[in-house]
């Protein structure tokens, strides 16, 4: 069985997980996330805006497992991010995914009115169409307002984080605050040469392992929670090989001298650039 955390709200969730970000191929898709489940992966994450609900609910459908041995996440994108919109959005994700509940619910970006969005959703937990609701790329500063005003904590924020942008302040917040860290590109999606990074090499090669799963180990041992994404059913496999091995307090030490302080891809902390992404989610067919 595989290892899990446990939330704020008592719920489960596996400690690695399973992701199909730019995956728009629908059959491949679905065959990738059928393989996924066979491999061993419990936890699935999806999105409103990944525009695959389908085939991520056609594999739910056919790979033989209870519902129950399942964690589906799903988001709520940007321009259903009202308390109207999240009741729109929610139903139009279920009837695409077709199913009876989710078990991780949420709000894809701090943008538009997430706090109406919220109400709405603390009301799917309360009828128990979600077994838990959460936020997407809220940076410290957003998230500790938006704890601060609702009555309902979010179970869990997934962020970037990798060994390159390791986010340590904001992963002792949540911490503190019993909020689980998810995190997107782990292996920061290849950039600046990192599986040929030679620290992780040295680690990987102490413990016969892979630079890929050294810092999905590592991801783990923070209590953060990797998404990995891989259409390749040994690298599936590999990725998810990460719980035979412990990483010494020395390694954590070195790893985290790899921190840059900042995103791997293009930053988003000026008013251009959020105007530029805001206009840009508007293009995206729900």
């Amino acid at each position: 069985m595989q290892e899990k955390f446990i939330l704020n709200n008592g719920v489960e969730m596996p400690k690695i997980g399973y992701g199909v970000f730019r995956m728009t191929d629908l059959k491949a898709c679905e065959e990738a996330v059928i393989q996924a489940i066979k491999t061993g992966y419990r936890l699935i994450d999806t999105a409103a805006a990944y525009a695959n609900e389908v085939a991520v609910g056609q594999a739910v459908k056919k790979c033989g497992l209870d519902r129950k041995e399942l964690f589906i996440t799903t988001k709520l994108w940007i321009t259903d991010t009202s308390y109207e919109g999240a009741k729109r959005g929610f139903a139009r994700s279920m009837e695409k995914l077709g199913l009876d509940y989710v078990d991780l619910y949420l709000i894809h970006q701090p943008y538009n009115d997430y706090y109406g969005a919220w109400r709405a959703l603390e009301e799917l937990y309360a009828a128990g169409k979600v077994r838990a609701i959460g936020v997407d790329n809220f940076t410290q500063d957003k998230l500790a307002d938006f704890v601060y005003w609702n009555k309902v904590k979010p179970a869990v924020n997934f962020v970037e984080c990798n060994p390159f942008y390791q986010r340590e302040a904001e992963r002792t917040y949540m911490e503190n605050k019993d909020i689980v860290m998810q995190a997107w590109s782990p292996l920061a999606a290849g950039q600046a040469d990192f599986l040929a990074n030679a620290t992780l090499q040295t680690i990987a090669a102490a413990h016969e392992k892979s630079v890929a799963q050294v810092a999905l180990r590592w991801q783990v041992q923070r209590g953060v929670v990797p998404i990995v994404k891989s259409a390749n059913a040994q690298r599936m496999a590999d990725n998810l090989n990460i719980f035979d091995f412990a990483l010494t307090d020395a390694e954590m030490q070195e790893i985290s001298k790899l921190d840059t302080g900042h995103t791997c891809f293009a930053p988003r902390q000026t008013g251009v650039a959020v105007e530029e992404f805001l206009e840009n989610a508007k293009l995206y067919e729900l």
